[in-house]
């Protein structure tokens, strides 16, 4: 059996806009979504966790990609207030022995662990990493990096992006996560830890810490570990 582990913790602002969760099928199929909430206030802490379980539910059963798509049908009007919730997101297929489906929309990632190297395996949807990509000096794209150019509620085939994952062990973390654990220490808790799923993700999200203003991020963090063949 696939072994899950999932952790979150609320930030310096009131109400946690992260949620996640895991979904396993009789035979051992696993889905996972971790939702990553824009802003705060009552429709998103309400909303994330119900996108995350039709993530984690839609994409057991029919892929990834319907997963996210069919979250994104919950949060595509803006409601009569025009005040409905909105949200990054990453949502995970994962069978024993197999390779896992991932997909993602918006600033979420997954990572791979194969015993001996942390990869990050996923492209943030942010104006920073565009210009990155296109060759802009690191300190400009670094003031854009809170910038998302796509997002749930706007969610479609083209703007959700998918990877398979050989490695046996995924974690999926919200940007409370990996914006404010440096790469190397992410490695070195996954190292410690790979063998138990839930004392890697209580791990990670206790890793997680405050900026320069005092500011800490709702941080939030679900591992797979897949049996191999």
């Amino acid at each position: 059996m696939i072994s899950t582990g999932c952790a979150t913790r609320e930030g310096t602002d009131a109400d946690n806009a992260d949620a996640a969760t895991t979904y396993t099928t009789a035979d051992g199929t696993v889905g996972a979504a971790v939702i990553d909430g824009i802003g705060h206030g009552p429709h998103t802490s309400r909303t994330a966790p119900l996108l995350a379980q039709v993530t984690a539910r839609i994409a057991v059963r029919r892929g990834v990609l319907a997963g996210l798509l069919t979250a994104s049908e919950l949060v595509a009007d803006p409601g009569a207030d025009g005040e409905e919730a909105d949200a990054a997101a990453v949502a995970a297929l994962a069978q024993p022995g197999e390779d896992t489906h991932v997909a993602w929309v918006g600033d979420c990632r997954a990572y791979g662990w194969n015993g001996t190297r942390l990869r990050y395996y996923t492209t943030d949807h942010t104006v920073g990493e565009q210009l990155r990509l296109n060759g802009a000096p690191w300190k400009l794209a670094a003031h854009h990096d809170s910038w998302l150019r796509t997002s749930l509620s706007h969610a479609t085939v083209g703007t959700v992006y998918e990877v398979v994952i050989p490695d046996p062990v995924i974690v999926l973390t919200t940007d409370g996560v990996h914006d404010s654990v440096p790469a190397d220490e992410m490695e070195a808790l996954v190292r410690d830890h790979a063998t138990s799923p839930p004392a890697l993700a209580e791990a990670l999200v206790a890793a997680a810490r405050a900026d320069e203003t005092g500011y800490r991020d709702d941080a939030t963090t679900i591992v797979l570990s897949i049996p191999q063949n």
